[in-house]
């Protein structure tokens, strides 16, 4: 009898353990990974990002950019606002560095794509200094739709743009011409589309989008991110989160 009170005891105890739990922890880090299939040094940069892929504490996005297009092949996944948020990124931080493969850091800092330790440092530094992704953000799948839910801060005030990326989880591309030809690359968390849910200004809100709206094209997953600045301007990550969708 003592060894079963004992026993459930420890049952209820576990129990209350996991339901004090938030559903989606704060993630440690959103790395953004600007690569291309017509850049020779990418693929070490999209192997490390498969590796963050599969580490539960950061959001690690693939955003293929299209301007080594010219030396001649045509990137598959490639979006030309992805070459823009690039841009924008350098002359946000006033260094006007654009290179691949880059990885941006919580909206705030670079590094070479393919140097984990210095993706770390980056990692720590914005930690350290800038206090990036404390805001509480949730996606849950609710029946047909995806609700977010981005909290409220201290006082209630604050500035950022929701964003929904829609994300395949894995890209196998046989490149046939330029830098790559001859091999087959993957890529990992490959970011199709941005979807603009609103802007947040401090309180708490809640936004629900359709399935069917993302659902489509190879769609596995999505990422929600909430940033600071303009999409001209981008600045550091608010809060992040992710989910599978199939």
């Amino acid at each position: 009898m003592v060894r079963l009170q004992i026993a459930s005891s420890l049952a209820l105890s576990c129990l209350a353990v996991l339901v004090a739990q938030p559903a989606q922890a704060e993630p440690r880090a959103v790395i953004e990974l600007f690569t291309s299939q017509g850049c020779s040094s990418c693929p070490p940069a999209d192997k490390l990002i498969a590796e963050y892929a599969r580490d539960p504490s950061v959001i690690a996005l693939s955003l293929a950019v299209d301007y080594w297009d010219y030396l001649g092949w045509k990137d598959t996944l490639a979006l030309s606002g992805h070459t823009s948020r690039q841009r924008a990124y350098a002359k946000a931080r006033g260094d006007r560095e654009v290179y691949t493969p880059q990885a941006v850091v919580d909206g705030a800092v670079h590094a070479l794509g393919s140097d984990k330790a210095a993706i770390e440092k980056a990692i720590r530094q914005t930690r350290e200094h800038s206090s990036p992704l404390l805001l509480p953000v949730t996606i849950e799948r609710t029946g047909d739709k995806l609700t977010v839910s981005v909290a409220a801060s201290k006082d209630e005030k604050g500035q950022g743009d929701v964003w929904l990326c829609p994300i395949t989880r894995s890209v196998p591309v046989t490149i046939s011409r330029g830098e790559n030809s001859g091999h087959t690359l993957t890529y990992s968390n490959v970011v199709r589309r941005w979807i603009k849910l609103g802007e947040w200004t401090g309180k708490a809100q809640t936004f629900n989008v359709p399935l069917k709206d993302v659902q489509s094209g190879g769609i596995d997953s999505a990422a929600v991110i909430v940033q600071s600045g303009a999409v001209s301007a981008p600045k550091l990550m608010l809060g992040a989160a992710q989910i599978a969708v199939q």
